[in-house]
């Protein structure tokens, strides 16, 4: 069975997506909650428990390597807009000619360059296939996945279907994450 969801234009969630998450940032009932917020096609608030150290470990190392060799800006729970709402990458990376266009956006209304998504045992693969879908049509020009070992899997020209050798953006990239 297949589910499908008539959204709107990417115009009309931008504005619509801007709006709500200026909301939500601003609403205090939010401010020590230690669950990750991210909101669905309708602005709707979903919760998600906060992660295990060693997924935010890897976040940092991720943050840490991707800074290290392509210079740029790194960024952990990285608010992106979305046609189904804001979504918070794992780490997205920005180059510096990109990273201006969304410097100072509330959620980033152009996704990074590359977005990393660590997984976590609950996820599944069609969860994932959508976010990387989600943020390819929101400007992406690669999807990482950093497995549960911390193996390193790659996606670029909005193929969430088959993976690449490597990156094309970072080719040099370490195949593993300790």
């Amino acid at each position: 069975m297949q589910l499908i969801i008539d959204l709107p234009s990417r115009e009309v969630s931008l504005a619509t997506h801007r709006r709500r998450w200026s909301e939500v940032v601003a609403d205090s009932r939010w401010y020590n909650c230690r669950e990750r917020i991210e909101t669905n096609a309708l602005g709707q608030i979903i919760m998600t428990p906060p992660p295990a150290e060693w997924h935010s470990d890897r976040q940092g190392q991720l943050v840490y390597q991707l800074q290290h060799r392509l210079g740029g800006r790194a960024k952990p729970e990285c608010p992106v807009v979305t046609s189904d709402g804001v979504k918070a990458v794992d780490v997205g990376w920005y180059s510096e000619a990109r990273h201006p266009i969304v410097s100072g956006q509330l959620a980033c209304e152009v996704a990074p360059d590359i977005c990393v998504e660590v997984l976590s045992p609950s996820n599944t693969d069609s969860e994932i296939q959508n976010k990387f879908r989600l943020y390819f049509e929101a400007g992406a020009v690669e999807c990482w996945i950093c497995d549960l070992e911390g193996g390193m899997i790659y996606y670029a020209n909005d193929d969430v279907e088959r993976a690449a050798e490597s990156s094309t953006l970072c080719p040099q990239f370490p195949k593993v994450i300790r």
